[in-house]
């Protein structure tokens, strides 16, 4: 088996490659190579001389192959020379290097910051001639590619060599989950300490306006995410909205729309969603109505969002008759599941997203339930100041990523959830119904608990599951601290909301449940007497 690096890092001339490189690994404890250096030792003389004895085709020849020996026979931090993404052989040996897990790092340094420690630091043939000329012509040829071979991208304008090598790990250190499939424009979701630092990229160089869509207790990451995008250039529109469901409204959704028309906003512009899953239900809703559909971004705060409202380009709002029953699907261009916001999370909050986390378990993945397992004990008793650095933060980061990954296979196979997508909705007929009759009171992910357990009861009655797997349901949301019982309404308003259910056709009611551990099926119209006494069953 091939050892190869923890990352790869390339950049033009100046950009501080091996500066940064070589801080990144004195931080992570592992040894570091420089390209170009590795180069010189294999040719024995300096690269200038190399290049004016046998010029520039034979050099990056060499140096072809040095890289690809490296990329296979490596295991520490990595750099490149800045021409050497240009030969294709390189570019079709990153590639391989990224199939296979790893992180090319392109690190774009300020222009002018790199120009001038590339005219500090002498001795590069590339440069010979009007050296700034020269920069920028082949900073216009280069650039392009860079962003094309890489898959991490780090802005180091204004920073110094130790604060662009945080960067650097933070970003690295990233679980990314890619989304594509049938009618969706593909994006991904990145997951991990410093995430909300691909803002600027995510959203591209087109929007002029952005609109940032938060709530008031996530402020302090709202104001980190207006300092990403002013720094980026973007000229920011704040727009702070009720928390939780009340925000969640037509008239919260029509007062955003007349600030975007008083502002002028075109259909060029942008929304980025930062907070929890109401909010990015509503950033959604708003990007997909105004001008029938702008650029947004998700930044969700949440445990439940990270894992929910902000992956599957569901985008809504909630109506006096029910949850989420006026909206549209509509993709983001990225979400960024920033692991830092969760430290802020009270206990409790963190814990009703274990509820989606453990569904997912149970409709696909069954290692999110051994997982579950195993830590319940310290996901029940999550303390947000002491959870980043923890041995804890790795097994929330595994968990969020599991999950994602459940969403983006549901969603990449039915984006307007027509038939496989609502297997995601197992638990969530009796969950919204128990929403609107608490009015909100209830957290999402404890009602989804709730209608998890009901749906099992159902399965039970219905002769698909046994009594054991009924009893699992309980016990492990139990051991996570979350409800498994409900008695707070009648059964007839209970059938009359779960009527109007999404998922119902006609006047045939219809549930997601489990035949099995990881295997869903529907359960059309079952006898309301099965249905009733299901609900029995939960009210102790």
């Amino acid at each position: 088996m091939a050892t190869r690096p923890y990352a790869v890092i390339l950049g033009m001339m100046g950009a501080g490659k091996t500066r940064v490189g070589k801080e990144v690994a004195h931080m992570l404890h592992l040894p570091f190579a420089d390209a170009d250096a590795e180069i010189e030792h294999e040719v024995g003389m300096k690269i200038p001389a190399y290049f004016e004895q046998y010029g520039e085709p034979a050099f990056r020849e060499v140096e072809a192959d040095v890289i690809a020996d490296f990329l296979e026979g490596f295991e520490g931090i990595f750099s490149l020379g800045g021409g050497a993404p240009m030969t294709p052989s390189t570019q079709r040996e990153l590639a391989t290097y990224i199939g296979h897990g790893g992180k090319v790092v392109y690190l774009d340094a300020d222009p002018q910051e790199a120009m001038e420690r590339a005219n500090r630091g002498g001795g590069r043939p590339m440069l010979n001639g009007d050296a700034n000329a020269r920069w920028k012509k082949l900073y216009k040829q280069r650039d392009p590619v860079f962003h094309e071979v890489s898959n991490v991208h780090v802005h180091t304008r204004g920073l110094t060599p130790q604060g662009a090598a945080k960067k650097v790990i933070d970003m690295v250190s990233q679980r990314i989950v890619h989304v594509d499939g049938t009618a969706i424009e593909p994006y991904d979701v990145a997951i991990g300490e410093g995430a909300m630092n691909r803002l600027v990229d995510v959203l591209g160089p087109q929007p002029k306006k952005i609109a940032l869509i938060h709530t008031q207790p996530v402020q302090r990451h709202s104001d980190r995410a207006r300092a990403l995008l002013r720094q980026g250039g973007y000229e920011v529109s704040d727009i702070v909205i009720p928390d939780a469901e009340p925000g969640k409204t037509i008239t919260v959704a029509n007062g955003i729309w007349e600030r975007l028309g008083t502002e002028g906003f075109t259909r060029s512009d942008a929304v980025v969603g930062l907070g929890g899953g109401a909010a990015t239900d509503l950033a959604g809703f708003v990007a997909a109505t105004w001008m029938r559909g702008i650029r947004y971004v998700n930044c969700p705060t949440s445990l439940l969002a990270m894992v929910d409202a902000s992956t599957g380009g569901k985008t809504g709002i909630n109506t006096p008759q029910g949850k989420n029953l006026v909206g549209s699907f509509y993709t983001p261009a990225g979400v960024l599941a920033d692991m830092t916001t969760l430290a802020s999370l009270p206990n409790d909050i963190f814990i009703e997203g274990l509820g989606e986390v453990a569904k997912s378990g149970f409709i696909r993945d069954p290692e999110i339930l051994h997982i579950l397992e195993e830590h319940a004990g310290e996901l029940r008793n999550f303390n947000g100041q002491a959870f980043l650095g923890s041995p804890l933060e790795d097994v929330v980061a595994e968990l969020i990523e599991r999950t994602v990954r459940v969403k983006a296979y549901h969603v990449s196979s039915d984006l307007k959830e027509k038939g496989l997508r609502e297997f995601l909705n197992y638990g969530h007929t009796l969950g919204h119904a128990i929403e609107k009759l608490e009015h909100f009171r209830w957290r999402h992910g404890n009602a989804v608990a709730v209608g998890m357990v009901y749906a099992a009861e159902l399965a039970n009655i219905m002769g698909l599951i046994d009594r054991d797997l009924v009893d699992y349901h309980r016990s492990l949301l139990s051991s996570l601290g979350l409800p498994t019982s409900w008695n707070g309404g009648s059964f007839e308003d209970v059938l009359a909301l779960m009527h109007r259910d999404k998922k119902a056709r006609g006047n045939e009611l219809r549930f997601v449940v489990l035949d099995s551990i990881g295997h869903v099926v529907h359960l059309d119209n079952p006898s309301v007497d099965d249905v009733e006494e299901a609900f029995r069953r939960i009210q102790h």
